[in-house]
């Protein structure tokens, strides 16, 4: 009896957990970083980071939220990839983004916009990271492109762009997901622009071998996106996976990055990786992870020091 007691107990807080799990999915919320990165004397500049949207049709929840972004009022938006997760998702994902499209933006792509999404062994990102050759359907990701680029915005696939925002020259970099091998760095390999007033490297998923490329590039900042933040948190502990290389204490947020070059020299950069709003339409399930975009305040030394 006391065994049969412990096991509807066990199974009630599975049960209780799981619950949550999905309620979380549909909490959505808007973290805000500072980083000083800014030439000496510039004022603020604000950047929206948007990431794994994994969008399908009737995800009204998710549509008002992302529209209501315009509300943050950024000088610059990039999206990191995987907006899709849905044969039929491109015409609301452009809808859910329309309010932002007066803005300068750019972005990259990520696996689940060129492959429709599947089930999954949960414990296959235990092993190592999961997709490297997908073998399903494939999404019209074309037409996202057409859709993000008829608006003004960059596709930054294997790409460099000079974007203007607030005033400022923004030298940005991006690659194609490096998850599915996609990465082609040595197409925009090289210093980063002195001359510009910042320099951005852009990857939907943070494999070291690209980050590297960025920030012994000499990039002031990278963006990524690809982890969910690990999607389920353990309070205390954080993420278990990362789905990549990198290191799971920067799955969520904003860390230093950090590698030894071929001469021995230890070169740095900021790197923010979003957790993204999304999950995949096989596992609507977040904990202690709840489904965001960033609001990035980028500063120089002095407002800095003064705030």
């Amino acid at each position: 009896m006391g065994i049969g007691k412990a096991l509807l107990g066990s199974a009630a807080m599975g049960a209780a957990g799981l619950a949550y799990a999905y309620w979380e999915t549909q909490h959505f919320t808007v973290r805000r970083a500072e980083v000083t990165v800014l030439p000496l004397g510039q004022p603020d500049l604000r950047i929206l980071h948007i990431s794994d949207m994994h969008f399908v049709p009737g995800q009204g929840k998710k549509h008002l939220w992302l529209r209501s972004l315009r509300d943050l009022e950024p000088d610059l938006v990039v999206v990191t990839g995987d907006f899709l997760a849905d044969l039929d998702a491109i015409p609301h994902v452009l809808d859910s983004l329309d309010p932002l499209f007066d803005l300068p933006g750019a972005f990259v792509l990520g696996s689940n916009d060129y492959y429709a999404p599947r089930p999954l062994n949960p414990f296959a990102y235990f092993k190592a990271p999961t997709q490297r050759e997908p073998r399903r359907a494939m999404l019209p990701w074309q037409d996202l492109v057409d859709g993000l680029s008829d608006v003004g915005w960059q596709d930054l696939t294997n790409q460099s762009a000079t974007v203007k925002a607030d005033g400022r020259a923004l030298e940005l970099r991006g690659v194609d997901d490096p998850h599915i091998s996609r990465d082609r760095y040595e197409m925009v390999a090289g210093p980063f622009d002195t001359n510009a007033d910042l320099s951005i490297g852009v990857v939907h998923a943070p494999y070291t071998r690209v980050l590297n490329g960025f920030v012994g590039d000499g990039a002031d900042l990278v963006l990524a996106g690809h982890t969910h933040g690990g999607q389920l948190r353990i309070p205390g502990y954080g993420a278990l996976v990362t789905n990549c290389d990198l290191d799971r204490k920067a799955a969520r947020g904003l860390s230093t990055y950090s590698f030894q070059d071929a001469d021995g020299q230890v070169r740095s950069s900021p790197l923010h990786v979003s957790a993204g709003c999304g999950t995949s339409p096989y596992a609507p399930f977040r904990f202690a992870c709840r489904p965001e975009a960033t609001l990035l305040t980028l500063t120089a030394p002095w407002s800095s020091a003064l705030s």
